[in-house]
């Protein structure tokens, strides 16, 4: 080996490593090599933080940024571990994997803002403002420019063009008025789904024209109001014949609910009921989920989307929740041989509330038109 090779290896261990993020040695982000003693002395407007402060914040936001490692590799290890597969998984993997990435985002939002807060320099900055308005020069210049371009336009020499343009764009002027015009419930879709919804399969009559009976929901089976008689049961029901049609099905499934006649309350319609049987529509009336939870000893129904809670012996009245109004009571009564049938049709439309707006608000204008 030379000498000139062995200085050679000799000055390349001297140079001093380079810490990534860092400005070459030398150099400075501030572009001065004497930047790191110019920041310990005083400087207008800048307020260096205490250094017995600042390495205790270190320790804490390493500490942060630390946490947010070990949950990102706990995130990446409930992403493989925890398979999906059946509610009970698919929770498991949701509560781990929200976990995890709410930890590592957190702790890394915390390191941040305790580095900004507490090490790095605190600025006094002072905002010069001008007058906003441009020179006179400018201003003239512009309205030149204007109205050499409004000539070259034609728009002042060609009187066909402007009264034609100003023709055109008028009726535009009336196009937001019509589209809040549209925003009549009337005029909206919804009037329509509700006299879809005001009528279901309950009010027809079967081939030899007697009322539907009220069979249970899967198997089909006619429901004897002597068989049905123990207080606090509930069936799912539909109508006979429809059992397979799912158009049907979607406005006209039933819950069947026996009650002792003590705990039946006003807002239950007596004469629909048979021997403290109650019949309500399952559809809830927030957004059209089914309402089949009960809970006996409350008599309360509850919808499992939204969590609206009806009061089963008092008219399924709203409780809690979303729901604007209670579930429709179908009228109910038995055939002569004891079954269950419906007397009717829903008295109002089944489902979500917002679909009958526009068509209740039609009728009243309806009946205000004809008075």
């Amino acid at each position: 080996m030379t000498d000139n090779e062995h200085e050679i290896e000799q000055a390349d261990e001297r140079v001093p490593k380079r810490v990534i993020g860092t400005p070459a040695p030398g150099t400075s982000m501030l572009g001065a090599a004497e930047a790191p003693e110019a920041a310990e002395e005083d400087v207008p407007g800048v307020t260096l933080q205490d250094e017995a402060k600042a390495r205790k914040a270190e320790r804490i936001v390493a500490l942060c940024f630390t946490i947010t490692f070990l949950a990102s590799i706990a995130f990446i290890v409930s992403y493989v571990y925890f398979q999906v597969g059946s509610p009970e998984a698919t929770g498991t993997s949701n509560l781990a994997l929200g976990s995890s990435l709410t930890i590592a985002i957190l702790g890394l939002a915390v390191g941040i803002v305790i580095w900004v807060r507490q090490i790095m320099p605190k600025y006094s900055l002072v905002q010069e403002r001008h007058p906003m308005a441009s020179a006179e020069e400018d201003r003239e210049v512009v309205g030149e420019t204007f109205l050499r371009g409004a000539n070259e336009s034609g728009f002042v020499k060609r009187k066909l063009l402007r009264r034609t343009l100003l023709l055109a764009a008028a009726p535009l002027g009336l196009v937001p008025l019509v589209l809040l015009r549209d925003l009549d419930n009337s005029k909206m879709p919804g009037a329509k789904f509700n006299s879809m919804l005001r009528h279901t399969v309950w009010g027809e009559k079967t081939k030899e024209g007697k009322p539907l009976r009220l069979v249970v929901e899967g198997t089909g089976q006619p429901i004897r109001a002597a068989d049905f008689n123990s207080p606090g049961g509930i069936l799912s029901v539909v109508p006979e014949g429809y059992q397979h049609d799912l158009n049907a099905l979607a406005k006209a499934t039933l819950i069947l609910i026996k009650f002792r006649p003590e705990e039946i309350k006003s807002g239950v319609r007596q004469n629909w009921t048979h021997d403290g049987i109650v019949a309500y529509s399952k559809i809830c009336t927030h957004v059209g989920c089914p309402a089949a939870l009960y809970e006996q000893n409350t008599h309360h129904i509850l919808c499992p989307c939204h969590q609206s809670t009806f009061d089963a012996a008092d008219g399924a009245k709203v409780i809690f929740g979303p729901a604007a109004r209670p579930l429709p009571q179908l009228p109910i009564t038995v055939d002569a041989e004891g079954y269950l049938i419906a007397q009717g049709d829903f008295e109002v439309p089944v489902g979500p509330s917002y679909w009958e707006r526009g068509d209740a608000e039609a009728e009243v204008r309806e009946k205000g038109g004809q008075a």
